[in-house]
């Protein structure tokens, strides 16, 4: 019997795609303050200072802008199998991959709209290099200040042709709770905000006006306070 609640602890990283790497990495790095942690192929491993894995961002090279895939990580290995065979019973299922740099082996799949998520459980701890290790033991970087100096990815939200549809996916088979939504008077959804942890969101789902399917609507990095916040608006512009 598979169990709904529990078993993904939270998103680990997102993948973005862009047809302009140089200029989407000297924005991220920076205009955001990310640090690069790995390079291999197309792709540029981003992180924030606050991430306790390696990156929280892959940005690769491709011919049109978009999303790559959302990672989420599990909290155990017989959690990410539950939530395999949970995916597995609705055709959405993609198979194994052998993992990616940082992670363990991961399995793919889609939502009822098309965007790619994986999950996966083995994952590497951060160890910062000598110019980014920091004074204090409990965080994972030092704080360079650069940019916008954001701390770690916060949520995702997608765009979808039927919201109720994937948020009922997110749901039943991954776990998600249900924290707001949107119902318009034809009883259609709007927006629906989940999340696997104590935070408000962490996954939204919101109407695309023009109906295409599978489509990226931002990806939201979060700093530690309000003047921070205001300090990154000032920067971008």
């Amino acid at each position: 019997m598979s169990r709904p609640i529990g078993d993904l602890a939270h998103i680990a990283h997102a993948e973005l795609l862009t047809p302009t790497p140089d200029e989407s990495l000297h924005f991220f790095v920076e205009l955001f303050g990310m640090e690069v942690e790995a390079r291999e192929g197309q792709s540029v491993f981003l992180r924030g200072f606050g991430d306790y894995g390696r990156y929280s961002l892959k940005l690769t090279e491709a011919r049109l802008p978009g999303l790559g895939h959302v990672a989420i990580r599990a909290w155990d290995e017989a959690s990410l199998e539950r939530r395999v065979a949970a995916i597995e019973t609705t055709g959405l299922g993609e198979g194994w991959i052998e993992g990616d740099i940082g992670h363990g082996p991961a399995y793919r799949f889609t939502d009822p709209d098309g965007h790619r998520f994986e999950i996966f459980y083995e994952q590497e701890r951060y160890e910062p290099p000598a110019h980014l290790r920091p004074a204090l033991k409990n965080v994972p970087q030092r704080f360079t200040g650069r940019g916008a100096a954001v701390k770690r990815l916060d949520h995702v939200n997608l765009l979808t042709v039927d919201v109720a549809a994937n948020r009922r996916f997110a749901e039943t088979h991954l776990g998600y709770r249900l924290f707001e939504r949107i119902e318009r008077d034809d009883g259609s959804e709007a927006g629906a905000w989940l999340s696997l942890s104590i935070a408000a969101h962490e996954l939204i789902y919101v109407a695309d006006a023009h109906a295409v399917g599978g489509r990226l609507h931002h990806l939201a990095f979060w700093v530690d306070t309000r003047e921070e916040l205001l300090r990154a608006a000032d920067l971008l512009l």
